[in-house]
């Protein structure tokens, strides 16, 4: 059985994050009964984020996987015995949730050795990052995951991205303060665009899917 964990950095259950997920999971699980599919939503866990404890890097004791122990630790072991990586997150302030952002933290920090300064994760896999954000693909002063995007590139495989611009934030704009959008304008560019986000995130899960049946067909 092949694995893939999807990690879900956003807080909404149902909104645009979890939707491209939910989509990507579909994908993935449609290519073979060998793939499991496990996603797991950060706002369901209690955790922190690195705590300097500096356990991973013990001589003698050194480890891939954070060392401090909380909700997080099983979901870290997950990873490692993984065969595909999938992050999501809405953008806020430019950036990946606080949460997320505190996830990769735990996930990174064991894989940087001081010794060298080389970046190895227990496995290497595939990965897809996710981001749903308010910007255009032309507009936005989004940064995402930032430089952990280097990290993951470094330690697992150059990540592929997935975007969904232009997102709607509420179901009903009448009742927020958000005067500053256009309900109009963004209910047009859903109508054309959202179908097509999420069957890109359904078709990318398929394909990373094969792409990890295709080398155990291989003996990679």
């Amino acid at each position: 059985m092949k694995k893939i964990m999807i990690i879900d950095g956003g807080p909404r259950k149902t909104f645009n994050t979890a939707s491209m997920l939910k989509r990507f999971a579909e994908g993935a699980a449609s290519v073979s009964e060998e793939i499991e599919v496990k996603t797991v939503r950060l706002y369901d866990l209690h955790f922190k984020g690195c705590m300097s404890c500096m356990a991973c890097k013990l001589k003698g004791k050194a480890s891939q996987i954070c060392k401090f122990r909380d909700e997080l630790t099983p979901v870290l072991e997950d990873i490692a015995g993984a065969d595909g990586l999938v992050l999501g997150s809405p953008n806020y302030f430019g950036e990946v949730t606080g949460l997320m952002r505190a996830f990769l933290e735990r996930l990174a920090f064991p894989w940087l050795s001081y010794n060298d300064y080389s970046i190895t994760a227990p496995k290497r896999m595939p990965v897809v990052l996710v981001e749903t954000q308010n910007g255009s693909a032309e507009y936005n002063n989004c940064n995402g995951y930032g430089s952990m995007e280097h990290c993951i590139a470094q330690a697992l495989s150059q990540p592929q991205k997935l975007f969904a611009h232009n997102t709607y934030q509420v179901k009903n704009y009448a009742n927020y303060e958000l005067a500053g959008f256009s309900e109009e304008a963004k209910r047009k560019y859903r109508d054309e665009h959202w179908e097509k986000d999420l069957q890109h995130a359904f078709d990318t899960g398929r394909q990373m899917a094969e792409s990890i049946m295709a080398s155990t067909a291989m003996g990679c």
